[in-house]
């Protein structure tokens, strides 16, 4: 129980916002928000050159405005763009009819018209516009109205599925901007896999290992994995998401070798979608980790399922889809503000050949550095 009580009282601001702040919506809207990515992102299931997701602006009548982003990542998120823009627009008139009401209220709104995971990457997208709009009003920053733990975060940085050389060459890169722990997409080819690994060891020694395979790997190649790299001397700090999101026994297997084995911890991703997901890997002990993205569940359900995460034990990592700034500013505010996150692993913007957003946080390497401008500090060109 102490731990529910902890998180309680961080987001005690947030918790208070909403019950206090009433919103009255002037303007709302969504636009395309389409970015091309420096090189093409490839995981286990999908492969993207461009991002095309959705921007939500919201205007208050007392003249704040809130920012957020619906980030579409074909095969993990439920929506495509045109989905989600017919959507968000759905959303964005229902806001334009309402009365008056509390935050809290709004909230709750709109989880009734955009439910479960179907509209979750919508449902974050306007929770973000509508919360960034409120704290803006009253001049607060997000990472304060979180629980104020910290300002800033040190994020992971992820290799896609590419070749070993490029994958060498990325790692060598990121050695010398500063990074420490690099996200590396497994999953496709168990062959190919290790051989990367064994590239990247070389290109960059001292790095810690997050091991992603995205649903990409049966049970037995899993641990098949673990095995090779304990022969390579190699102990990844974390294995996210190494079976098929249904395979819950699979997937309880993986954890319980890796941990007993190898002394890995496991994360759901793909596994864990909702509060009734995180009670389901807590009485079976199907996993060490959750990642928490608000693109899954939205940003009221993320501190749901934060909180219950905590209470039973579970450690917690904080991720993303493919998002610009826009998105990854609110969940990094979201985890310095609460700084109960083990891994954080908030890095696509860092993938994107040009940054829509002006202002918002700053970068140096693996830092992000969050102001003390109100909301999440940024906004769209």
């Amino acid at each position: 129980m102490a731990a529910m009580s902890a998180t309680s009282s961080l987001s005690l601001g947030f918790k208070n916002l909403m019950n206090t702040f009433t919103v009255d919506v002037q303007r709302a809207e969504s636009r395309p928000l389409s970015v091309p990515l420096i090189a093409p992102f490839t995981i286990a299931t999908s492969r993207l050159e461009r991002v095309d997701n959705v921007a939500i602006r919201i205007e208050l009548r007392n003249g704040s405005v809130g920012w957020g982003e619906a980030p579409i990542l074909p095969f993990v998120t439920a929506e495509d763009q045109p989905t989600a823009m017919a959507k968000a627009m759905e959303a964005c008139d229902l806001l334009k009819r309402s009365p008056s009401m509390t935050l809290g209220s709004v909230l709750e709104e709109i989880g009734g018209v955009l439910p479960g995971h179907e509209f979750a990457s919508v449902r974050a997208g306007v929770e973000m516009a509508l919360i960034d709009a409120a704290a803006k009003s009253i001049g607060i920053p997000l990472w304060r109205l979180f629980g104020g733990v910290s300002d800033s975060i040190i994020t992971d940085i992820t290799i896609p599925i590419v070749a070993p050389a490029e994958a060498a060459e990325l790692a060598a890169k990121y050695c010398k901007q500063g990074f420490k722990t690099l996200k590396l997409k497994v999953g496709k080819n168990l062959k190919s896999d290790i051989e990367v690994l064994q590239t990247i060891r070389v290109a960059h020694p001292d790095c810690l290992f997050i091991l992603d395979a995205n649903e990409g790997y049966s049970p037995n190649e899993a641990t098949e994995v673990l095995e090779k790299l304990h022969e390579m001397e190699v102990t990844p700090i974390l294995f996210e998401q190494p079976v098929h999101r249904d395979d819950w026994e699979g997937l309880g297997h993986v954890t319980c070798v890796a941990k007993q084995k190898y002394g890995v911890s496991v994360a759901a991703d793909e596994s864990c979608r909702s509060l009734v997901d995180v009670k389901k890997i807590v009485k079976g002990n199907l996993a060490d980790v959750v990642n928490i993205k608000l693109a899954k569940v939205g940003v009221v359900g993320a501190l749901e399922i934060i909180e219950e995460a905590r209470a039973s034990g579970l450690d917690l990592m904080i991720g993303g889809m493919v998002e610009t700034r826009l998105a990854m500013g609110f969940a990094g505010h979201l985890a310095a503000g609460l700084g109960c996150f083990k891994f954080i692993d908030l890095d696509t913007p860092l993938l994107m050949s040009e940054d829509p957003l002006l202002e918002g946080y700053e970068v140096s390497g693996a830092v992000y550095k969050f102001t003390n401008a109100g909301g999440h500090g940024g906004f769209l060109h």
